[in-house]
């Protein structure tokens, strides 16, 4: 292959390629490394215990003959350990005609009466526990909200693949994950002629006869004609479809047993998840609750809540769904290793990383040398690198307290607010989409930078946005409602941006993976409900065509209808009480004011997370902007420090970043230890990132020493200072820039691809640019006073802000000397080389 710049690349340019990429590519020896080998079969446990929980319950109770119960046996070694021995000890029922129990611990109730419960491990250890069991000779009717509808949910029927979507499935119609038990009733019972149930010969129902294959189902087979669902949905249809009553019990809460537990590498635990009714009364649904990982690399969970762990060492949690419920059980993964030599904790950070890396076992990585770390705080903190000249003075400044004095130096420049701005900018969804939107968009970049360096507190700037009102003239951040220009984008991007809620979810129905419901989601909604607009006073400008309009508060009675229910709902902050709200006051002023709310559970939680992805690459929770019940943070007790730290700082986003990158969890080697390559979230080194699209276009202009010219904007202007997206060049397009579309980060893409591998390896734009008569090439050619070690030692500074190591120095320097009569060429290679490496290519 060619890779001429100018005439044919010679083919030792490879060679040099490859002797410069070592960033990455090599590193300590890196071994596989496994917890301590798990316990063998015989374990001399010191006791065994009984129940749904470690400790067990007084007794079990099971009510009529469709109650279950997965029991759940906990070994206790001598050192207190707690392993799962479900599926290891040998089951007695004292009297066998009242239950029969499975060997994985499934209860089945057979006689009303009592008995108990006896299981023995294989050591000779034993435990027992009462069994109550009614209801069987004279059951209650099967009522379909609790026990039908559940069974849909379970075999899936009901998922948006299938029945349950918008327009449901060859003429059938579930409700969403059985939401709306009464439309499901409906639906079933009563529509198509009563083709789907006959109550006189229940199994010749088409609801049968599909679910079991005998009748062609698109679905396939889901049921066994000896199982659990189809026996209790042909008793149901005996019984002549009962649906139950206004003032039945409901499904109010769900728990899971064990709650958490530590685990090795490659162990399995069962767990049971019970369901409190609204009546206090409880059951065991584990058979009919789905569950998921949070993370399919550490876990994995079967239809029965089986518990393996993988070969990762962390923190993993098993979502349980029921009924509109959720719970989690959260496993913690040791890796096993001896932590003896931590870095020094410098704050909090610190204290809640090397806390959690010590629990685990998992050694961290050194912290990074001076070099690693200036170029590394650099991008972080303004998107750019160091020149030359900063980089030797701080390499050659002997101040111990050197990296906090650049961290604080990097905050309060102008830089700090370019690279945030363009940050903000986009999830604010800043742009233009006709030349006359330019003028707002302008000065809505220009607020938010002056906010960011000016430094406005987070809830202050976050206030003003949310309750601007008036003209962009005046009030430019009145242009956040030019894009997001309607109620549901309101409330959707408020929840996401400010609060780490993807609750878009429940503008149709009950959140899936949440407690959130449509109620919950019209309740925010109302507070933008007397948003207004209208045409500005534009004069000479006018108004046609002009989308930047005044935003003025409407006085009325603020409310928002549930789409579903008809109900008109006032304002209503998540997880509270609806507001009383006189028609004067703008209701978007209260809903600021319950962000500002330092009890507020949401607000600075998700704006530490969203700043911790950025300077780790990876959210505390993760994704950034999904923080619910069911995704729990990787390490809580830094989630919680940070954020408490943060609202007693007054929302100070400067001293947040301050916090952040002081820690010496911040300041680790990005190469891993033996014991660390496959941690993932627990931060035991720092996880290297490809440079965004606007910080490698800029980054490359400084290493070549050339420029690129932005349309309407000042000469000297740099891609991330770009006020508009949408009028980027094809350069920040294919290395992933956002077009400003959304308010989710996840916009910015951050993959690699072919095109841009091509686009820096041989593209006309780069190519120019390395060789052009002002290029740093030129200039190190044309330099005759100082020796060719000095000025490649310059050009590593420029480019990895380190000076060269021994191999590339003499690498380098017989490459220069192979090309004595025309040095500029030699340096062109050089320069291309060094831009194509990953350590150029990432912030590591």
């Amino acid at each position: 292959m060619d890779f001429r710049i100018k005439g044919s690349r010679t083919p030792q340019i490879l060679m040099l390629s490859g002797m410069l990429a070592l960033f990455l590519t090599s590193g300590p020896g890196l071994t596989e490394v496994r917890a301590a080998a798990a316990e063998k079969a015989q374990v001399d446990y010191k006791e065994i215990q009984i129940g749904p929980h470690a400790g067990g319950f007084e007794k079990l109770q099971l009510r009529g003959p469709d109650s279950r119960q997965q029991v759940i046996v906990t070994g206790v070694l001598s050192n207190g350990k707690k392993l799962d021995v479900t599926r290891e000890v040998t089951y007695k029922i004292e009297n066998p005609e009242m239950a029969s129990i499975t060997s994985d611990g499934y209860l089945t109730p057979l006689k009303d009466g009592e008995t108990r419960l006896i299981a023995t491990s294989k050591n000779g250890k034993s435990a027992s526990i009462p069994v109550t069991i009614g209801g069987i000779a004279k059951p209650d009717s099967i009522n379909f909200k609790n026990q039908v509808v559940p069974i849909f949910t379970k075999l899936t029927c009901n998922s948006g693949g299938c029945h349950g979507k918008a327009s449901g499935q060859n003429g059938f119609k579930l409700s969403l994950l059985g939401f709306y038990p009464e439309d499901d009733y409906e639906f079933l019972v009563k529509e198509g002629r009563g083709r789907r149930l006959f109550p006189t010969s229940p199994a010749e129902s088409l609801l049968l006869m599909k679910g079991t294959g005998i009748t062609p189902h698109g679905g396939g087979k889901l049921v066994k004609q000896d199982s659990y669902e189809y026996r209790l949905l042909y008793r149901w249809i005996e019984q002549g479809m009962p649906y139950g009553n206004e003032n039945d019990r409901s499904v109010a809460s769900i728990k899971c047993y064990p709650p958490t537990r530590t685990m090795g590498q490659e162990q399995e635990q069962q767990i049971s998840v019970i369901a409190t009714y609204s009546d206090g009364s409880t059951e065991d649904v584990t058979r009919m609750a789905l569950f998921e990982a949070n993370d399919t690399e550490m876990a994995e969970v079967n239809k029965t809540g089986l518990v393996k762990t993988l070969k990762l060492s962390g923190e993993v949690a098993i979502m349980a769904r029921y009924q509109g419920q959720v719970s989690t059980f959260r496993a913690t993964i040791p890796l096993g290793v001896e932590v003896a030599n931590l870095p020094k904790s410098k704050n909090l950070i610190d204290e809640a990383v090397f806390g959690k890396l010590k629990e685990l076992g998992i050694p961290p990585s050194p912290v990074a040398d001076d070099a690693t770390f200036m170029r590394r705080v650099y991008i972080d903190i303004t998107g750019g690198t160091p020149s030359e000249d900063e980089v030797q003075k701080f390499l050659a400044d002997k101040d111990p307290a050197k990296r906090d004095k650049l961290i604080d130096k990097l905050i309060d420049s102008p830089a700090y607010a370019d690279y945030f701005a363009n940050k903000w900018n986009m999830v604010l969804r800043n742009k233009k989409l006709q030349p006359v939107d330019i003028a707002g968009t302008n000065a809505f970049y220009q607020w938010i930078w002056d906010s960011l360096y000016e430094n406005k507190p987070y809830n202050e700037f976050v206030g003003d946005i949310l309750s601007a009102s008036g003209e962009f003239r005046q009030n430019p951040a009145v242009v956040w409602y030019r894009e997001v220009n309607t109620v549901e984008e309101q409330v959707e991007d408020t929840a996401q941006l400010f609060l780490g809620l993807r609750i878009q979810c429940a503008r149709c129905h009950h959140h899936p993976f949440e407690k959130w419901s449509q109620d919950d989601y019209y309740g925010l909604a109302a507070f933008f409900s007397r948003v207004g607009t209208k045409d500005p006073t534009l004069g000479s400008i006018g108004t046609r065509g002009f989308r930047d309009q005044r935003v003025y508060h409407k006085e009325g009675v603020a409310s928002a209808k549930n789409i579903r229910s008809g109900e008109n709902l006032k304002p209503t902050a998540l997880g509270m009480q609806p507001m009383e709200l006189s028609p004067e006051r703008d209701p978007r002023v209260a809903l600021v004011q319950w962000l500002s709310r330092t009890d507020n559970p949401f607000f600075a939680k998700a704006l530490v997370n969203r700043y911790w992805k950025h300077f780790f690459g990876r959210g505390i929770v993760e994704p950034e902007d999904d923080m619910r019940a069911t995704n729990p943070p990787a390490n809580p007790e830094l989630l919680d420090g940070l954020a408490k730290h943060f609202v007693e700082s007054g929302f100070d986003l400067k001293e947040l970043v301050r916090q952040i990158c002081r820690s010496n969890a911040y300041q680790l080697s990005s190469l891993p230890n033996e014991y660390n390559l496959k941690d993932k979230q627990n931060f035991s080194r720092y996880y290297p990132k490809r440079l965004t699209a606007e910080v490698l276009y800029d980054v490359f202009h400084q290493v070549t020493n050339s420029s690129q010219r932005f349309s309407g904007l000042p000469a000297d202007t740099k891609a991330i200072q770009i006020t508009d997206a949408t009028s980027a060049p094809y350069f920040l397009k294919v290395f992933g820039q956002p077009q400003a579309d959304t308010a989710c980060e996840c916009e910015r893409s951050q993959s690699a691809n072919l095109a841009q591998s091509l686009h820096l390896l041989n593209s006309k734009e780069v190519q120019d640019k390395i060789t052009g008569a002002s290029s740093r090439a030129a200039m190190l050619a044309k330099d005759t006073k100082r020796t060719d070690e000095e000025k490649v030692k310059e050009l590593y500074r420029w480019v990895y802000a380190r000076a060269p190591k021994d191999e590339e120095m003499k690498f380098a320097l017989s490459y220069i000397a192979r090309h004595k009569e025309k040095p500029q060429i030699a340096y062109e290679d050089i320069i291309w080389a060094l831009i194509n490496t990953k350590e150029f290519l990432f912030n590591h």
